[in-house]
């Protein structure tokens, strides 16, 4: 079984700090490009997330302190990474909710102006919870009936990833074989954001998911009540977030005229 693509697609996993995704880092970043001819790249990169990693999380991947102390940031790293998955869509294991966010946050905090506007998103975890119900060791086991050794380690988890959604394409029928089918069916809800804090409703325009103005037009909110803009750009947002809503209230002034 080969994807059927007509891009490259970016299989990606990290490991982090922790699990907030405006506060914590990246410590470890594994990018598996496959290419529409087959062809295969792969690179592995530790980062230095210039925060200490806490004990708890160091127990669940392994990664000291000490191990990154002399390791590149995120934003010497940032170039390099983007130039490698700038022209293709992307994939992981619970990317969209978690993976794909923080590296949002992370390249705009190295002044890279990311955007996934010509990005399809395939988020192979979700097809897994559709389908079966598991977690990643589980559906390693269950898709390609192999025990996922050194699980939590960045680059095992990635090659994981891949396998796992080639054995979901032969296992499902059903699963058309193009990275625009996989990733509709692997979208949870429709975000104009990566954390869903902002997202379309039925008829594709932009509502808040959270709070006081929960199910409420962007739109109508930024006019009617101006400080809340300002409330939410100095609050504890995602990055990407924040330039999502800048855009809308931007397009707002822009129709004015």
């Amino acid at each position: 079984m080969e994807l059927k693509l007509h891009k490259p697609i970016c299989f990606f996993d990290l490991e982090t700090t922790g699990i907030q995704v405006s506060k914590d880092r990246i410590v470890e970043i594994a990018i598996l490009k496959v290419y529409p001819n087959g062809n295969k790249e792969s690179k592995t990169w530790l980062v230095n997330p210039e925060m200490k990693i806490p004990e708890a999380t160091i127990a669940v991947h392994g990664i000291t302190n000490e191990k990154v102390a002399n390791e590149p940031t995120f934003k010497e790293l940032a170039p390099t990474i983007y130039n490698m998955i700038k022209d293709a869509d992307l994939a992981g294991f619970n990317s969209d909710r978690f993976d794909i966010p923080l590296l949002a946050e992370e390249m705009l905090r190295a002044d890279i102006d990311f955007d996934m506007k010509n990005m399809a998103t395939v988020d192979v975890q979700t097809i897994f919870h559709k389908k079966e119900q598991r977690t990643l060791s589980a559906g390693y086991k269950f898709y390609c009936g192999k025990e996922l050794d050194g699980a939590h380690s960045a680059s095992v988890d990635t090659q994981a990833t891949y396998e796992i959604l080639l054995a979901q394409l032969e296992r499902y029928p059903d699963l058309e074989n193009s990275v625009k089918s996989l990733s509709e069916f692997s979208t949870r809800k429709k975000n104009a954001d990566f954390a869903g804090f902002i997202i379309y409703n039925e008829e594709g325009k932009e509502v808040f998911s959270f709070g006081k103005h929960k199910g409420k037009l962007v739109s109508e909110v930024l006019q009617n009540e101006p400080g809340y803009y300002s409330w939410i750009q100095n609050a504890d947002f995602p990055l990407y977030t924040k330039k999502v809503l800048t855009s809308i209230k931007l397009r707002q002034l822009t129709n004015k005229f």
